[in-house]
Parts: C-alpha cells; structure tokens; sequence
C-alpha cells in the first residue's frame, strides 16, 4: 500500500512546536498523546482513489467514500469551501471515533470551562485520542466539583495545518449526515475564529444545514427530500426542547437563592427535560434515535454541549439570508464580524436576528 507522504518538513516543525508550546499550558502527557494520536492518524492515510481501488474493501464502504468524494467536489463548487489537500485520502482507524471530547461545567452554571492553546485559542472542551484518558480526565473533574460530559467524536478539522483524510468514523451514518459531517469540517478551514467555541461551531453547522439542503434538494427524489425534512423537524424539535431548559437553567443560576435551592431545581429541570423528551417521542411515532443521550446522568456540560453547537444558528441563518444566500458574500460578513472582539460579535449576531 503507497502511503501519501504524511506532510512538508515545516509542517512537522510547526507540530513539534505548537506541541511544545502545549506542553507549556498543559501537561506532558497530553501533549504526548495529541503528538502521537495525530501523527498515527496521518500514518494511516492512502490516497482516495486507491483506496477505492483495493478489491478488499467492504462495498459499503466504497459507496460512501464515492459519495463522500463527490460531495467534496459539491463543497468547493457550490458551497465557496476550500478546495486544498483535505479530504483526498482515507483512513481507517480501526476504532468507533477518531478522538474522545471532555465538557465540564460548575455544577450551577451553564459556562463551560475552557483549555487554551496557542494558534487555536480557548475551546470548550479538551480532546483525547484515548477513551480511557479522556474518562480519566472526566473523573478529576468530577473530584473537582464539575459537571461532566464524554463524547466521542467522528472527525475534526486542524484547520489546514494538515490535509485532514476522509475517517472510518465519519461512515455508517445515513446520506445527509455523512455529507453534512464534510461540509461541517470544511467550514471550519473557511472561517475559524481563537477563543470562540460558540461563534465557531454555530457557523459550521449553519453551512452544514445550508450545504446539506442544497445537497438534498439536487440529488435526491421527493420521497428522499421528504424524509430528509421529517428528520430535519426531529432535529429542531429535539434542540429546542434542551435550549429551552438551557434557558431555564441559565435564569436559575442568575438567581439570589442560595445554592441549595438551586440544586434542587436543578434536579427538577433536568427531570422535567426527561418527561418533556418521552413526550417528543410520542410526537414522532416513538422515535428513539436520542435514547443514548437522554438517557444519561444529565447535567449541565451534556446542555452546554448542544448550546455550543446550535444557540447561534438562527443568527447565522438570518445572516445567511441577508446575504440573499450567496455563500461568498456570507463568508465576507462573518469574516467581519470576525475581527470584532467576542462581545462586539455576538451582539452583531444578535442584532441581525432581530431585525430580521
């Protein structure tokens, strides 16, 4: 098998370095397993075409990454993504997700806390290679005080520092979700803001909404686009019901009432989130497709994580259709708002939803 070459001599450099640099805010061990985790991952990479190529590859596999290629000629020509090294090569890992996130939270706030780095900023979250060195994390944080969430991740993006491969962990999901998984990592090459986890997550997942749509509406027939629609409301139903909590919780802990207290209502919103979702079940023929995170300890880093992901998307989407939906010119307003500072931006957001 011909391994595509893992990367220009500057960019390992560059690696070493910003590793070093990690290892100066963090501890060695993590800068260890980061260094080698991603050096494995571009170990394991081959090119697409021979991957497509070799007759042992599972058929169901095959197909995907023909869609997943055709997709990501779809990003550059249709969705303005940029068309560099990513994504032209395979890699299978041999395990269910390329890297285990941590969330934590105080126990009555709803502000995740954040790891810094440099180049990349603060994140909302921490991420292992390992399963079992994520959970050990998760369990000191525990000791702490914190609130906790473990999740395992399908793929991310080094923002153009590598040519980030197509993942044995992106497979297996149905159509939308698969395309949509590129267009979401793609959009984090196009924009990508230090410090900024909501601002950047949001907008990734507005052009994974947008690109997905486009997709949909293209390629598919009107039994297919209709069953994208059904389970798209299912997504909108299930996000609104956790923000909505997320909004309760967030009144809560603002409150004057001692600690105690607020716990105890605490205990009560998240019960009610549970009563609220076997009624959302109902509302969609007994769907279980969110059993797994439901069904969990719920705390408020399990709220945050979807807060992170989707409290701005209806900002974004109003900003997308102010900019009559030409990708172009929705990247340049965002680049804008950009080179805000992080309370300048969200209040722009924020103002062009309301006067939608």
């Amino acid at each position: 098998m011909t391994l595509i070459k893992i990367s220009p001599v500057w960019r390992w450099f560059g690696l070493l370095w910003l590793a070093l640099q990690i290892s100066a805010c963090s501890t060695l061990s993590y800068y260890h397993q980061s260094l080698q985790g991603q050096m494995e991952l571009l170990a394991a990479r081959q090119p697409i075409d021979e991957a497509l190529a070799d007759p042992g590859i599972p058929e169901q596999v095959r197909t995907q990454l023909q869609l997943l290629k055709k997709a990501r000629q779809y990003a550059v020509t249709e969705l303005s993504l940029p068309d560099n090294g990513s994504y032209k090569s395979y890699a299978d890992l041999h395990r269910p997700y390329v890297v285990w996130t941590v969330v934590a939270t105080q126990a009555l706030s709803l502000e995740p806390h954040t790891w810094c780095y440099p180049i990349f900023g603060c994140l909302a979250y921490r991420a292992y290679f390992s399963q079992a060195d994520a959970e050990r994390e998760a369990q000191q944080l525990q000791q702490a005080g914190y609130d906790v969430y473990v999740a395992g991740i399908v793929a991310y993006s080094t923002l153009g520092w590598f040519d980030d491969p197509f993942l044995n962990t992106m497979l297996g999901w149905d159509e939308a979700r698969l395309v949509g998984t590129l267009f979401h990592e793609l959009a984090h090459q196009q924009m990508y803001v230090p410090d900024d986890t909501e601002f950047n997550e949001s907008f990734a997942m507005t052009v994974q909404r947008e690109g997905v749509r486009r997709w949909m509406r293209q390629f598919r027939d009107e039994k297919a686009l209709q069953a994208w629609r059904d389970a798209a409301r299912r997504d909108e139903d299930f996000i609104g019901m956790v923000l909505k909590i997320q909004h309760t919780l967030q009144t809560l802990y603002e409150t004057s009432q001692s600690d105690e207290i607020k716990r105890l209502k605490k205990r009560e919103l998240l019960r009610q989130l549970r009563r609220d979702y076997r009624l959302f079940r109902q509302r969609w023929s007994g769907y279980e497709g969110y059993d797994h995170w439901m069904f969990q300890d719920l705390n408020n880093a399990m709220i945050a994580s979807v807060s992170t992901y989707h409290k701005l998307i209806p900002a974004f989407e109003a900003l997308l259709q102010k900019s009559n939906y030409d990708m172009d010119a929705f990247y340049a307003a965002v680049k804008s708002l950009s080179l805000l500072d992080k309370e300048q931006r969200h209040a722009r957001l924020a103002a062009v939803l309301e006067r939608q």
